[in-house]
């Protein structure tokens, strides 16, 4: 991407960022508001059936070591969408980090233009998230730690974290972040939508809840609101959600207030849904009372019960889009469960919990792989 080429909010923002400037952008006087029903399901019509990972490089342990400039490998990324896109997927979930965008803006950005191409070139749209609630609330740039040998998710950073989260003062001035990521991609046509924040007010039981303040939902709710609103400033042409994550055996009027906010919110309707299929099937027809779109951004714990035989044939009957967690197994060791916080494991699980393939390619489970081949109609 040729800088010089972004749209002016962008260029304005990043300049400001980089210079340390404190003046404000001057803003639109008035935001746009949640896409009709008509608007979102006319362009969820125009998707071909969604079906993707979350995704990171087998190389990175978090967001920032997938995109720092020293450990950004476009090479790896080009390898692992060639097999996506051999097994048919057409979009990927991928985590950004503020502290990316403050360390590096126009770097940043660069990246994630490559980044698009090659997502692109493999016929894979994405779906970039913002902010992130979950594991460790310390995060810090630089040179990232090394994995806790077979522990899930060892090296996994929240952004903000915790410090940025309670301070008003300091989470405004991620207001620049929000609104120059989402400006200089606004209506670039290689990015499907935004998820502003994963798994608001996540307190990480069993993991990092030492360090998570008290009332963290409050803080979360209260950002995720900002968040939203800084979001809607900008009126990207991609639609906008946050997940429903805590209510998979609740009725909608007994939601938190965050799946609350984020359902009324959201152009479209995301949900995280790690339990058996018949608990996932009545998750969907409550959700489906929104008369909006669906997205599943995170399903396939298979020591959970969430499977790929068990879900991937409900999504495809409802044209719900799919997005497993995992897709090559790497540092960020997801084919060991939750409970790997708690429980001493010292070899690879029989059974993994996430992910797809293995580092060279192969499948951990060639019946998986060829499920869905055939749910998107692939030949092997």
């Amino acid at each position: 991407m040729n800088v010089k080429s972004l749209p002016y909010f962008a260029l304005v923002t990043i300049f400001c960022f980089l210079m340390g400037c404190n003046s404000q952008v001057k803003e639109p006087e008035k935001p746009s508001t949640r896409w009709s029903e008509e608007q979102i399901q006319k362009w969820y019509e125009q998707q071909p059936w969604l079906v993707g990972a979350n995704y990171a490089p087998a190389s990175a342990i978090n967001q920032l070591e997938m995109w720092q400039a020293d450990t950004f490998n476009p090479k790896q990324i080009n390898q692992e969408f060639q097999w996506a896109e051999e097994l048919g997927m057409n979009t990927m979930r991928v985590f950004l980090h503020h502290l990316l965008w403050e360390q590096d803006a126009q770097g940043l950005i660069k990246r994630m233009d490559t980044f698009l191409n090659i997502a692109d070139s493999h016929k894979i749209k994405t779906m970039f998230v913002l902010l992130d609630d979950v594991w460790d609330p310390m995060p810090k740039l630089g040179k990232q730690r090394d994995p806790k040998p077979h522990v899930h998710n060892s090296g996994w950073v929240q952004s903000p974290g915790r410090e940025v989260l309670i301070d008003s003062n300091r989470n405004n001035q991620l207001e620049g972040y929000i609104k120059g990521i989402l400006s200089a991609f606004s209506k670039d046509k290689r990015v499907l939508i935004w998820d502003l924040y994963n798994e608001p007010g996540n307190t990480n039981p069993n993991s990092y809840d030492y360090l998570e303040p008290e009332n963290k939902a409050d803080y979360s709710l209260e950002f995720m609101e900002k968040v939203f609103r800084w979001a809607r400033e900008v009126n990207p042409s991609q639609p906008i959600t946050v997940a429903v994550w805590t209510g998979q055996r609740k009725k909608i009027e007994e939601f938190s207030a965050i799946d609350t906010f984020a359902y009324q919110h959201s152009d479209l309707i995301s949900f995280h849904a790690y339990d058996d299929t018949e608990s996932t099937k009545m998750y969907m027809n409550r959700l489906a009372q929104s008369n909006r779109p669906i997205m599943c951004t995170e399903y396939m714990a298979r020591t959970a019960g969430s499977t790929f035989e068990g879900l991937l044939p409900v999504f495809k009957e409802a044209r719900v889009a799919a997005y497993n967690w995992g897709f090559v197994s790497g540092k960020s060791q997801t084919i060991y469960p939750w409970e790997s916080w708690t429980k001493t494991f010292t070899n690879e699980p029989e059974t993994w919990f996430h992910d797809i393939l293995r580092p060279d390619g192969t499948p951990y489970r060639k019946s998986e792989v060829e499920l869905i081949q055939k749910s998107l109609g692939v030949k092997p």
